[in-house]
């Protein structure tokens, strides 16, 4: 993801979060950017992800800036909140919770997609990463429930592989992937790191995904890879 001295931009969508903001950070430590734009609903300008006007603007802003868009790092995800939690059994299929889940973890992705990926860097490498989960895999799915986040997740590793088949044929170079970080100590996985699981910190998830992104090559668009870069089942 090289630009001239000056030129290059990374943006973050879901920076106020615990993983969006150990990206956003890391990026800006490692130097590799001339910019790094945080996005997100208190940003200027705000992105909401459910909100596709607020996605065109700041994408018309992204590209009135007039510099070479590298990277687009997508951190946005909904798991539960006051109202949903992950379901038990087909019993606790709610409507409304299918609704959020799909809008946040599916919908908006691809509405990032539709307005950030025409603005990538036509020359050399450039990256689309957005987070999906492993709980999204349909061929690893061994104990059930979750509904809502598993079904939103497998759909969006779908408009993650349909959306590379089309920018590959845009954009010879570029690169569109789902990545699974883990399981990370943020807000989200909170309540359900169990005892034994392998809990990474943001920073750590941040440096080992910035990694991955950084040796990505266009043979790897369209793919659902774990923190480390191996395939992950669709």
């Amino acid at each position: 993801m090289t630009s001239p001295p000056g030129r290059s931009i990374a943006v973050v969508i879901g920076a106020s979060g615990g993983i969006g903001g150990a990206i956003a950070a890391a990026l800006e430590a490692q130097g590799r950017f001339a910019q790094v734009i945080r996005l997100g609903r208190s940003s200027e300008p705000p992105l909401d992800i459910t909100a596709e006007p607020s996605i065109a603007a700041a994408a018309a802003q992204i590209r009135a800036i007039g510099h070479d868009l590298r990277l687009v790092f997508d951190a946005s995800g909904f798991l539960h909140d006051h109202r949903f939690t992950p379901e038990k059994s087909w019993s606790q299929i709610d409507p409304a919770h299918m609704q959020q889940s799909f809008a946040v973890n599916a919908i908006g992705p691809a509405l990032l997609m539709k307005h950030f990926l025409p603005l990538l860097a036509g020359d050399g490498t450039s990256v689309f990463a957005t987070l999906s989960a492993k709980v999204g895999s349909i061929g690893d799915n061994q104990l059930g429930g979750w509904y809502a986040y598993r079904a939103s997740k497998a759909a969006l590793n779908q408009i993650v592989r349909t959306a590379a088949v089309e920018l590959g044929r845009r954009r010879p170079h570029a690169i569109c992937v789902a990545l699974h970080p883990g399981t990370v100590a943020t807000g989200l996985t909170a309540p359900f790191a169990k005892a034994g699981l392998d809990v990474q910190t943001p920073e750590v998830a941040a440096a080992q995904l910035l990694a991955l992104v950084h040796r990505l090559t266009p043979a790897d668009s369209g793919g659902f890879l774990d923190r480390f870069g191996e395939p992950i089942p669709w």
